[in-house]
């Protein structure tokens, strides 16, 4: 029978899972409280939470917010790291703040309402940043522009190179009548 305490945890819970753009499922069994606390403050740092709660209440608010998706992850002690930013940098925050840790496994989760697996987790994590993938963008479409342009400006010294040759070869042979 759900208690008054159950009640408002679930609703934090809900709350958080809604304002979150996407979330981890780790198993963190292993970790002493230290160790936990060490990954806490690393994560704080860069914008990512870690929660731990039970997986019935995560169900339960998981069920409120629309999130089928995350129950099947929600099994043994889970950590869920969350975030309202840049999906990639929490991976690669995940990925080194677990790195000393060999024991913790990332089972999984969620890009907005789309599950990803956690080799999908570690994958994302090797991407570049979103600024550096924006200007490896905007070089791809500025490339051929740059191409272009000096195929264009070629043209155009190639055809001023003719005319002063012509100009030359003119002055040359009027040059040479004259004297």
């Amino acid at each position: 029978m759900p208690n008054d305490v159950k009640r408002q945890a679930v609703a934090e819970l809900a709350e958080m899972l809604r304002g979150s753009s996407a979330m981890a499922v780790a198993d963190y069994r292993g970790l002493s409280v230290s160790d936990m606390q060490a990954v806490r403050r690393s994560l704080r740092g860069n914008g990512v939470q870690l929660h731990v709660a039970k997986n019935r209440l995560l169900k339960i608010a998981a069920d409120q917010v629309g999130l089928e998706e995350l129950k099947p992850m929600l099994s043994g002690p889970t950590a869920l790291a969350t975030v309202s930013g840049d999906e990639v940098s929490m991976a690669k925050a995940l990925q080194e703040a677990f790195r000393p840790y060999r024991v913790v496994t990332l089972r999984g989760g969620l890009l907005g309402t789309r599950a990803i697996d956690g080799a999908g987790l570690t994958r994302l994590a090797s991407l570049p940043t979103r600024e550096v993938l924006l200007g490896q963008l905007a070089g791809g479409m500025a490339a051929p522009l740059s191409g272009m342009a000096g195929v264009l400006a070629a043209n155009l010294r190639n055809l001023v190179g003719v005319l002063s040759a012509v100009a030359d070869k003119r002055r040359q042979s009027e040059g040479g009548r004259a004297a």
